[in-house]
Parts: structure tokens; sequence; C-alpha cells
């Protein structure tokens, strides 16, 4: 199911560093372009066009987690809503894993948590050893699906039940997830989920999602803005200073969220990520993961698009033949999509090999 012939990469460039910054598609530089275009005729854009296109994307997003429209809040960071989550949850005790991303653990010691931070053990899994550190004085578990480092897995489903059974809050950061892995908020009931938009689901910096459980609806956000206010599409009456929000997770929307250029990017690369299907996609990776791991002792206990090569050869050696992945942490992280070829794979094999 490689489909080269929809990203913008020249062939001699071998792309795997997805979990960085994804290849760009053309639809969303279409997108952008028709945007831009739009942007530059002011008059056009009538009072409806603020909300418009914003509610189209929240769906988009919602279908992807399993959500409903309302429960999906724009963000244009990580680290906006790990600070949403942390507003609005106790912060006494948080478990976190070891070198995790650093937005949530910057975001967790502001609030005044104290980290438990989590390590595994030979043999162990990431699930087992989050098990292990729950109990009932933690607050919050703040996991990702899988590690970015690496993308070692995370078992959602016994995490979830590990925090449900201490009455812990559970935070999901589906940054390195969302749009290749099946995520069902319905089953996981995590509190937030976050994710950004610029890697698996293929859109732009600055545009992210976050879900909030019905249980936050009423909670705090962190900007106090005019478009999230109640009544606000009557643009006439926005004299009329309301306290009362909209409805559901858009309380917890970022300011300028309308963003004409960003958001129709983002529409045209979710909309491409549901028609060729979550479940397609990670399934798809998970074999040219497997093609590229062969022979270098990757651990099979990972997430189905990433792996991470340790001891590891230099991304820069790599770079030199064309091959493009990076360092994080102790390992060489290597994340494919849909435009790689097998010819790709060939060329990464032999480069690994040499170097």
């Amino acid at each position: 199911m490689a489909h080269p012939e929809v990203f913008e990469l020249p062939d001699d460039v071998a792309y795997f560093n997805t979990a960085s910054l994804a290849p760009q598609l053309k639809a969303v530089r279409t997108a952008a372009e028709t945007a831009l275009d739009r942007r530059a005729r002011p008059w056009a854009i009538g009072s409806a066009d603020w909300f418009s296109d914003v509610e189209r994307l929240r769906e988009l997003f919602a279908a992807i987690v399993g959500a409903d429209a309302g429960e999906i809040a724009l963000v244009p960071a990580t680290s906006y809503g790990f600070a949403t989550a942390a507003r609005n949850l106790p912060c006494g005790r948080v478990v976190v894993l070891a070198e995790e991303y650093p937005s949530g653990i910057y975001t967790w010691r502001a609030a005044g948590a104290e980290l438990i931070t989590v390590s595994r053990e030979p043999g162990q899994s990431w699930a087992g050893a989050v098990e292990a550190a729950v109990d009932e004085r933690v607050d919050v578990v703040s996991v990702p699906n899988v590690h970015w480092t690496d993308g070692s897995l995370v078992d959602l489903p016994r995490v979830a039940a590990a925090a449900r059974a201490a009455d812990a809050a559970l935070v999901i950061d589906a940054s390195q997830s969302a749009g290749v892995m099946p995520l069902d908020v319905a089953a996981l009931k995590p509190d937030f989920l976050i994710a950004v938009g610029y890697k698996w689901l293929l859109g732009p910096l600055g545009l992210g999602y976050l879900y909030a459980d019905p249980r936050h609806h009423d909670g705090a956000p962190i900007e106090q803005n005019w478009i999230n206010r109640a009544g606000s599409e009557d643009f006439a009456r926005l004299v009329d200073y309301r306290d009362e929000y909209q409805p559901g997770a858009r309380r917890f929307d970022m300011g300028q969220r309308t963003s004409f250029v960003l958001t129709p990017m983002a529409i045209a690369a979710l909309t491409q990520v549901l028609a060729w299907g979550v479940e397609r996609i990670g399934a798809e990776l998970a074999g040219v993961t497997e093609r590229i791991a062969a022979g270098f002792g990757v651990s099979a206990d990972r997430g189905p698009h990433i792996l991470g090569i340790a001891p590891a050869p230099s991304a820069a050696a790599l770079a030199a033949e064309g091959c493009i992945a990076a360092m994080r942490g102790d390992s060489l992280r290597i994340s494919p999509h849909l435009h790689i070829t097998e010819d790709d794979v060939a060329r990464l094999r032999a480069a690994l090999e040499r170097a």
C-alpha cells in the first residue's frame, strides 16, 4: 500500500523520520495554497467561516480516536494540552515513563507534582512497570502509546485498568500513535488525550488536538478568548460579555483557533489518513519496519511504525547516503510512512550494514 506519489519527496532521499516531522502530502500543500488565495480576499470571509472548518476538523480527529466532535478541543501544541490537563486534575503524584518526551515532564513539574518515574527491568514491559508503580497514592498516570525514543509499546488497556483500579486520572500523549495505531477513548476512558498534528496525522505545525472526557467539560481553560464563549457566533453581540462557554471541550480551544491556513491543511491531512484507514496504515508500516529490523536485534515489543536500533550507528553517516533517521536517547529511531518504497528499505539496510 505504499503511496510515494502523494507525498512531496525527491527520489534521492529515503526519509525515515516521520516521528519528528511528517513528509508533506501534496494535498496538504494544495490546501495551503487555496487557503492563502482565500485569505487574500478577507471581504469574502463571513462570520460563519470562523466556525465551519473548525467543526469539520473536530469531527475528523474525533473519528480517529473514537470520540464525539464535542469532546475535542483544538490546541497549538502538546504542551498546551498538558497544561490544560494539569490545570484540571490533582497533581500531587504523577507516574511517568523514564526518558519520556519533555513537554509533559516539564508541565507536571511546573504544576508542583512529585514525579514517579518508572523504568523497565530486563524482560519487563512498560505496562508491567507502570502497574508496579501505581497505587492509591497516585493522582495521575501520564503515558504515551509508544515510547518516543524507540517505539517500545505501552499497553494502554492494561495501564488504563491500573489507573482506574487506583482511582487515578489517565492522561495519554498520542502524538506518536494517533493516525497509525487504533485508539478508542470510549474503551480506554482517559481523562485527557493529546496529539500533535504534524507527525503521524500528516498535518501542519501549530495545530494539535485535545480529547477531554465529558466529566471535565465544566473545567477551567488555560486562556480566556472570545471564540470559546457562548454566543460568539453573533459578532454584533460580542460586546455582551458572557460567562458561559461553548459546549463540550470547546472551552479548551486555543485563541485564534480558526487559523484560515492551518485548518484547511489539517483537514486535508486527516481526510487522507481516514481514507487510507488507521488500521491499514499500521499494518502496512508493520511490514516495512519488520523488513528494516530483520537481523538488527530489534525488540518485537514495539509499535508497528517505529523502531530503535541500539547501539546506534551514526545518523550523520546514514544521511550522507541519503537515508534520514534521528537519534533519540541511545537509539537510532527509524519511523517510515507510506511514502517508503522497497528501494528505500534496501537502501537503508545497506547503509545500516555499512555503518
